[in-house]
């Protein structure tokens, strides 16, 4: 198996993966993150929405550099309970309900973990007529938990509790993982790692560090928004995962050539500062790690999009993690792209002068 991360650090990372973070409902995700981070950094601190943050301070008198991740994740809601105690759902965030049937979920109840299943008929009983099934509204979309009415299962769930599909991280060779939650729970990984490396290299650090790791990414980019406003850095590297566009059936004029296993992407355009975006190319070709190039036509898509543009301005850029079926539970991400990514924020922090202006 890749030596990336060490064993420690991947229990970190699957604890972080199994953790329930739906957009809106990240509580239990930050547990683990910030849990991790009291043992790294200086200071760790919570908004009243549940954004994190944890500092590596030098002094007053050097800029500060933001690393930021999001910390949730796509996922559904319970909307509605039938007479006959079926659980519809709606979705949080990107969910796709093309995907929903036939998975098994869990509702996280105020009383604990509520098994269940999302319906779906067999194709037996299906009426294939004008050309076989559509794809799904939400407003069809249940979940079986196996209560026989609606009073029982209001024993076990209410309206608004929230809901993820049971898949966990699982490793298919020894570079590649899969799972839900990929998108973006490696990335708040990833400056969590970042911030171990700089604080085993603490005689080189020359800036103050502040790892965010935001919530309510998937609607809005909400906690960068009040994050970045409230600590307003001199400059912002952010991190998101990006299409990796390799896989059959995706036209790469379109969408660009993103590949899995070659290295993180750094995006130009956009809300992405040239200057900023220059340093980390020569902070990826000075460490030896390879990076891989998108152009940004209007936003971004990510935080970036959410922090740039805060009070007068803070110098941002994006560099994200190939992942392959984005928004789906089987999400695909490479530990040599996550270790290069690593790798580059970590070196472009130490390479920053204490009085660098972007």
């Amino acid at each position: 198996m890749s030596r990336f991360p060490a064993t420690s650090d991947r229990t970190f990372l699957e604890s972080l993966i199994a953790a329930p973070s739906p957009v809106g409902y990240e509580a239990e995700g930050q547990k683990v993150w910030m849990g991790y981070l009291e043992g790294v950094a200086d200071r760790v601190e919570q908004d009243s929405y549940g954004s994190a943050v944890a500092r590596l301070d030098v002094n007053a008198d050097v800029m500060t550099v933001m690393l930021e991740a999001h910390a949730d994740e796509i996922g559904m809601v319970v909307q509605y309970i039938s007479e006959k105690g079926f659980v519809y759902l709606n979705k949080l965030g990107g969910s796709d309900s093309t995907i929903a049937r036939g998975k098994r979920a869990v509702v996280y109840s105020q009383k604990g973990k509520v098994f269940g299943v999302i319906g779906n008929t067999a194709i037996h009983l299906q009426d294939r007529k004008n050309g076989g099934a559509k794809q799904p509204e939400w407003k069809e979309i249940f979940l079986d938990i196996g209560a026989e009415s609606r009073e029982e299962a209001l024993e076990m769930v209410q309206v608004g509790d929230p809901v993820t599909y049971l898949d966990g991280l699982e490793y298919l060779n020894e570079e590649l993982v899969t799972g839900r939650a990929l998108d973006n729970r490696m990335g708040g990984f990833a400056i969590a790692m970042a911030m171990k490396a700089l604080r085993e290299r603490r005689k080189e650090l020359r800036v103050n560090v502040l790892a965010l790791n935001s919530v309510q990414e998937e609607v809005g980019g909400f906690g960068a928004r009040m994050m970045s406003y409230r600590h307003m850095p001199d400059a912002a590297i952010v991190t998101d995962v990006t299409h990796a566009t390799d896989t059959p059936g995706i036209d790469q004029r379109q969408h660009g050539m993103v590949e899995l296993g070659k290295g993180p992407s750094v995006q130009h355009g956009g809300a992405n500062h040239p200057a900023l975006v220059r340093h980390l190319e020569a902070a990826a070709k000075a460490a030896g790690v390879d990076v891989q190039h998108e152009a940004t036509s209007v936003r971004t898509g990510t935080d970036t999009d959410s922090i740039f543009y805060q009070r007068s301005g803070i110098p941002s850029a994006l560099v994200s993690l190939p992942l392959r079926y984005m928004h789906s539970p089987v999400e695909v991400a490479s530990l040599r792209d996550l270790e290069g990514l690593v790798q580059l924020m970590t070196e472009a922090v130490l390479a920053l002068e204490p009085d660098q202006e972007f």
